[in-house]
């Protein structure tokens, strides 16, 4: 049994209603990841599952059981609008939800990088330390844990099962 990745593709502006919903999406998936793998134990046995039943399986049965209840990662990528969600001098409302923040949060939490297309966001004047050294620009404006990357780490992202979910 083949699992799939799913590869959240975020094109929308941190003020688009989407924008929040891929917000809420991740963090329902990873809230379900973590439930399911806090089921498994590190040696792969289920702590509900009755183990005498799982030793009278056949052994291909048993990893069969055991690769369906591993999730796989779950990929992130801001592209387009979306960039503006890696602004750190991006001011909001206190009546808004503070996406850039919410984010790193996420991240932190799980563990997570958060790329954003490096294209993309230098157009639309968001810049590391590299790229502003690189492109001669007044300092940078990337916000903390998210990475300026190329569309490579996309097609990487893409290859093999993943699916693919656009916001």
């Amino acid at each position: 049994m083949m699992t799939t990745t799913p590869l959240l593709l975020i094109t929308k502006d941190p003020s688009h209603p989407l924008a929040d919903l891929a917000l809420r999406y991740t963090r329902a998936l990873l809230a379900q990841t973590s439930a399911v793998d806090n089921e498994v134990t590190d040696n792969g046995v289920s702590k509900s599952a009755n183990v005498e039943n799982n030793m009278a399986k056949s052994s291909e049965s048993f990893c069969e059981n055991i690769c369906e209840s591993v999730k796989a990662p779950l990929n992130l990528f801001f592209y387009a609008d979306a960039a503006h969600t890696a602004n750190r001098l991006r001011w909001q409302s206190a009546d808004q939800t503070n996406l850039t923040q919410e984010w790193q949060a996420l991240a932190e939490q799980y563990q997570l990088p958060l790329p954003v297309c490096v294209s993309t966001a230098l157009s639309r004047g968001i810049s590391d330390t590299d790229n502003s050294t690189r492109h001669q620009l007044d300092g940078n404006n990337v916000a903390i844990g998210f990475q300026l990357v190329g569309l490579s780490e996309l097609a990487i992202m893409m290859q093999g099962h993943c699916r693919l979910i656009q916001f």
